[in-house]
């Protein structure tokens, strides 16, 4: 949840970016203290691939401190560990570590068809339980959205694709050791 993804001009922004937003501050109370946001920034000197990729949206070549790749408010004041990668999944050992081993991680954000999807599918693909808040992530348009919680859904069970209600109706609440 950045601002490169929030608004207009960036040609990056989601249209359903506030609806997302407001899934996700649904979900940060029930996972106080198990929360690790992550954030995508451009390499600082793209290569392979990168290189074509980055000629189609040199707007995104700035530097990793540079506001545009800020997380939004609450989540910027949320306390909560911030991993960032150069690349769309964010799934890697760092991640994984970040997360203490917890065997279910639930995904909300954006942009569902590209850093959500390319998480969920390395996080499932090394035995993590996936589930997906569909209603606290958006995508470049609503269809590729769609298209993207259609194509993590035939991953089932290792991915589920289910809402912010059903993951707070059974979110265990986070007790204080005596």
């Amino acid at each position: 949840m950045q601002r490169v993804f929030g608004a207009p001009p960036s040609p990056w922004a989601a249209p359903r970016f506030e609806e997302a937003l407001a899934g996700v501050r649904r979900l940060l109370p029930a996972f106080a203290g198990r929360t690790v946001l992550t954030r995508y920034v451009a390499p600082l000197v793209p290569s392979g691939a990168w290189v074509d990729y980055f000629a189609l949206w040199p707007f995104a070549l700035v530097g990793h401190d540079d506001p545009l790749y800020e997380l939004v408010p609450p989540l910027s004041d949320s306390g909560a560990p911030v991993e960032t990668r150069e690349s769309f999944g964010k799934w890697d050992d760092g991640l994984a570590r970040a997360v203490n081993g917890a065997g279910e991680l639930v995904l909300a954000g954006v942009s569902t068809d590209c850093c959500v999807i390319a998480t969920a599918l390395a996080a499932a693909d090394a035995g993590v339980r996936v589930r997906v808040a569909a209603d606290a992530c958006a995508g470049a348009s609503d269809a590729d959205h769609e298209r993207a919680l259609a194509a993590m859904a035939l991953f089932a069970p290792l991915i589920e694709i289910t809402d912010v209600a059903t993951v707070l109706a059974g979110a265990q609440p986070v007790s204080s050791a005596p």
